[in-house]
């Protein structure tokens, strides 16, 4: 049989494993070869000296992550062994080594003396597992040897010049030459013939002086595939341990709608199994795709059979049988072959005294009708007459059309074998031997292409409607280099077109994005960018107006004319992510509903309510709040409100004035200070850019929209509604006294507090859990799709968690953290706020978390989990009051923060970081990091005059300053403070801040 293999069709080196690779850029089914190299480049060959290595692709071999090899001193050639069982070592090699690991002899197939005098103390034997090294000296000096005849016969230099091949064996004709314990005479000796005694002659004389060392590897295994059935399938059910860098499992790049069915000790591998699929213990199915009912019972391997093939199947009894199908080339002529053996049979022995289909010859042939003339010619010798040779398997039919029962019927003949012996008798059959030149492998490889697509569609649907965290990256990234992109895009289109909530749809278009963007293979810009072309825009108002299925559509249709190049295929990804957007919009807007509202005492015309708000540090958690993060895995984050420099540095006051219109003013960094930007607007026109963030006065335009003062869009006019609602309009102004970018929640708690002061300014009245879901609308409205951590960190008082569910709608729900008493003056005296001087918008880092997080990349949904938990703890620790245990949460939330958006560590930070860290039990940038305030947590109280002293020593830094920050109890504060008509600030409001 040479160096075929019976079991798969693309031999050893390309059998699949019952395996997945966790680490893989491009999803694909791992074959051996895969699990070699990545053994030999990740595992053996680390800390090796420059040479050649040297792996057979005939085994299975799982090395420990530190094989743990010393290379020192080295020189010369060497072997890798790994410790097996004495009765495994009676069917293969074995080293004899000496103490200092130097090869006296290899020894095959030895007598139990023989092998007994390979064992270590612990009675385990080096087994050859056909690994080797040459250092550079020995492999030129082999390399050398292929221009001496009669080794030159072993390259095409020497076949061309009419030499007569010659075969030789990598242990027992290369590296033996090298084994101490071997003597010339003995070693030439051992070759077969003239021409092989003359190779080994010329390799002693070449290769004799370097030493030939083994290295064993504790721990590792190694299971040579062999032509047993038995062996194959129990290599594919049982699954290695832990060394290996795989993770092995049931259903390897394997969809089964009822996978409950696979029992354990099976294993499926490339396959589709649709309906009732039973697979017991002890087998395993690869490359199928299979329609139940069926029912496989132990000790089968099935292999290659495709949908069609079910019918036959149903109501077979299968067990301990190898079935398999095969594509066939026959010159010019294509076609599949089925083949059909037992798990115990053996294909080399002579019929007589063997079996076929685990029963003898002779019973076979009683129970069938065939004879042996029929699969062997009277002319073939009984010693040849075996399973490898006997024509049992159809082809060709000069009428019919062939098909799996045309084999299977051999399992079962009692059912009337008459009629299926003579179509069998009629067609014309092959032998495996005749059969193996003739096997297509572009086929077969076409053939598990495609089904690992099929199977890569069906598990699309499954990860996105089953709302799991499954990254579908890997698999996009394959279909698109193999030109599979289309069917997965269909796929796509379908799950957002039907899906029943807005959040699976939206994950469905941005996976519908990364095709895109795969498809531009790095070209083309980058993938964050402006999504508004007008070309898009019918689409976008049909997802707008809730119409998921016609917006899709629209996309889809939108999407062929962007696909000719890498700049349109990056736009297109773009509006993609737009469209994900609005998608992910609305399902936090569903949140609305647990805005409620009271009706409350309407102020008079020009008196002011004031809302004033502290700042928020978030201390762990923070990214678990994002949409859709939130919402899809659930989130927690440890909030408190804070005082910035013993005042609230955040508010907006509204009245109401006579004018039917809207003034927006915003104001320097007090109450009092000047105006900086003031817009007013009279028709509804004006309001029309709210939901772009950047227009002017678009929070309040938002603010006004989102608590119903104003309807948008509507056909009665600004005015109208003004004086029919409220008897003219209502003028507004903001103060922050924190910088833009600041990491403190800005934006989110001044959202807060204009919405507060314009219910009351309203008659209307909403609670502190309403404003916490109000705010989230607004800003899914305004399109900045920020959380909601800022606004719970300042609006509630105090130190408190936050959590929300995986679930829709999303609901936040907000628990205190009761701490000992005098704990929050102990916290107020030990936390300091350092201004680093540099400023990032949390929008430029919000695009590439969501994309990352859509993508499910391990290491972020990772990073999710230890966001939550990390929070958890925090709380834990500011419950008991341990000041070190919640600066350990702060150092370790900025390393999620910093694994959740890379880069958001400025290198002035970092000087400024590693300068404090001797000083503080934690530290951490605040929001979504890249500059901004970093908060620390010292380890003596009031310490803002000598960390001040410490940087002002560090290079580097720029213009930074220190502020002190306090616990604050109060939270938002909403008040009517003054009537005034004439716009000036109220009375009493310094107080009042």
């Amino acid at each position: 049989m040479g160096r075929e293999f019976s079991f798969d069709d693309c031999g050893r080196a390309f059998t699949c494993l019952p395996a997945e690779d966790p680490d893989a850029l491009a999803e694909a089914p791992v074959c051996n070869l895969d699990s070699l190299l990545h053994t030999l480049t990740h595992r053996l060959c680390v800390g090796s000296p420059p040479g050649v290595w040297v792996c057979s692709t005939d085994m299975l071999l799982t090395v420990p992550s530190a094989p743990g090899i010393d290379w020192d001193g080295f020189r010369g050639v060497r072997v890798i062994a790994v410790p097996g069982s004495q009765a495994y070592a009676r069917n293969h090699g074995v080293y004899l080594a000496d103490e200092q690991g130097l090869v006296h002899d290899i020894i095959y197939r030895g007598t139990e003396a023989q092998i007994q005098q390979c064992a270590g103390p612990d009675g385990a034997v080096p087994l050859v597992c056909g690994v080797v090294f040459f250092s550079s000296d020995a492999a030129e000096q082999l390399l050398a040897t292929h221009v001496i005849p009669p080794l030159d016969a072993c390259t095409y230099m020497g076949l061309d010049s009419g030499a007569p091949p010659i075969q030789l064996s990598l242990f027992f004709d290369i590296v033996l030459s090298m084994a101490r314990g071997v003597t010339e005479e003995d070693f030439v000796k051992g070759g077969s013939d003239v021409s092989a005694r003359s190779a080994r002659s010329v390799l002693w004389a070449s290769l004799r002086t370097f030493p030939l060392s083994m290295a064993c590897i504790p721990d590792a295994s190694y299971d040579y595939l062999t032509a047993s059935a038995s062996d194959h399938i129990r290599s594919l059910t049982l699954l290695p341990g832990s060394a290996s860098h795989l993770r092995f499992c049931k259903a390897a790049h394997s969809q089964a709608d009822q996978p409950w069915l696979l029992e354990d000790g099976s294993s499926v591998t490339n396959s589709l199994l649709e309906g009732a699929v039973r697979l017991a213990a002890g087998s395993a199915i690869q490359h199928c795709h299979l329609q139940g009912p069926l029912e496989i019972g132990p000790g089968c391997l099935l292999s290659g059979l495709a949908a069609g093939s079910s019918p036959a199947l149903q109501g077979c009894p299968l067990r301990d049988v190898v079935l398999q199908g095969h594509h066939v080339r026959l010159r010019d002529l294509s076609c599949r072959v089925f083949t059909l053996s037992g798990r115990l049979d053996d294909w080399q022995s002579p019929a007589e005294g063997s079996t076929y289909l685990n029963v003898p010859w002779a019973e076979f042939f009683r129970r069938t009708g065939v004879r042996e003339g029929d699969l062997w010619d009277a002319e073939t010798p009984r010693s040849s007459r075996c399973l490898l040779s006997a024509r049992l398997f159809p082809v060709l039919h000069a009428s019919e059309a062939l098909g799996l029962e045309d084999v299977l019927w051999l399992l079962a003949p009692a059912a009337g074998p008459g009629g299926r012996l003579a179509r069998w008798r009629a067609a014309w059959r092959m032998s495996w031997q005749e059969l193996l030149p003739c096997l297509d492998k572009e086929a077969e490889l076409g053939a598990r292409r495609a089904l690992f697509f099929l199977q890569g569609q069906r598990k699309v649907r499954r990860v996105l409607l089953g709302r799991q965290d499954g990254s579908l990256l890997p698999l996009i990234r394959s279909a698109v280099h193999e030109g599979y992109h289309e069917a997965v895009l269909g796929t796509l289109d379908e799950v957002a077109s039907t899906a029943d909530d807005a959040g699976v749809a939206a994950r469905a278009l941005a996976c519908i994005a990364d095709v895109l963007g795969c498809l531009a293979h790095g070209e083309g810009g980058l993938r964050s960018g402006p999504a508004a072309n007008s070309q898009w825009a019918s689409a976008f108002r049909r997802l707008e107006s809730g119409d998921i299925a016609g917006g899709v559509r629209e996309l889809a249709a939108e999407r062929q004319k962007w696909m000719s190049g890498p700049d349109l295929l990056v736009r297109a990804a773009r509006h993609y992510e737009g469209a994900e957007q609005i998608l992910v919009r609305q399902a936090v807007m569903s949140s609305c509903r647990f805005v409620t509202v009271r009706p409350a005492e309407l102020p008079p015309v020009g008196c002011w309510v004031q809302a004033v708000c502290p700042a928020r540090l978030d201390l762990s958690g923070g990214w678990s709040d994002t949409p859709p993060v939130t919402y899809e895995h659930g989130g927690a984050v440890v909030d408190v409100a804070v005082l910035v420099d013993g005042c609230r540095p955040i508010g907006a006051r509204v009245r109401r004035i006579p004018e039917p219109e809207l003034r927006l003013v915003s104001l320097g960094g007090t109450p009092r200070g000047e105006a900086v930007a003031e817009l007013v607007c009279r028709e509804l026109e004006d309001l029309r850019d709210y939901c772009q963030p950047h227009a002017p006065g678009a929070l309040l335009k938002a603010a006004f929209i989102c608590t119903q003062i104003v309807q948008f869009p509507s056909q009665e006019p600004l005015r109208a509604q003004l004086m029919r609602s409220f008897r003219g309009g209502f003028e507004v102004h903001t103060w922050s006294k924190l910088p833009h970018g600041s990491g403190l929640g800005t934006s989110s708690i001044l959202a807060g507090a204009a919405m507060a002061s314009l219910y009351r300014a309203a008659g209307k009245a909403a609670s502190t859990e309403s404003l916490v879901h109000a705010v989230l609308h607004l800003e899914q409205r305004l399109t900045t799709g920020g959380g909601w951590q800022d606004q719970v960190g300042g609006l509630v008082p105090g130190i408190k968690i936050g959590r929300s569910k995986a679930q829709l709608p999303l609901r936040v729900e907000v628990e205190e953290i009761p701490v000992p008493e005098g704990f929050a003056r102990t916290l107020s005296d030990h936390l300091l706020l350092v201004y680093t001087g540099k400023t990032r918008l949390a929008r430029n880092l919000l695009q590439d978390v969501v994309r990352n997080w859509n993508a499910r990349l391990p290491s972020v949904v990772q990073n999710a989990h230890a966001l939550v938990s990390n929070a958890e703890e925090c709380a834990r620790a500011l419950r008991q009051g341990d000041l070190p245990l919640v600066g350990t949460c702060l150092d370790r939330y900025w390393q999620q923060k910093k694994r959740m958006a890379p880069g958001c560590e400025p290198l002035a930070v970092g000087r400024m970081m590693r300068a404090l860290r001797p000083y503080v039990h934690g530290q951490c940038l605040a929001g979504a990091g890249g500059g901004g305030f970093l908060y620390v947590l010292t380890k003596a109280p009031r310490q803002k005059e000598a960390l001040h002293q410490i940087l002002a020593k560090t290079e580097g830094l720029g213009n930074f300053s220190i502020h002190s920050i306090e616990v604050d109890t109060g939270g938002v504060s909403v008040e009517v403070v003054g009537c005034e008509l004439d716009g000036s600030a109220p009375p009493g409001e310094d107080a009042a801040v």
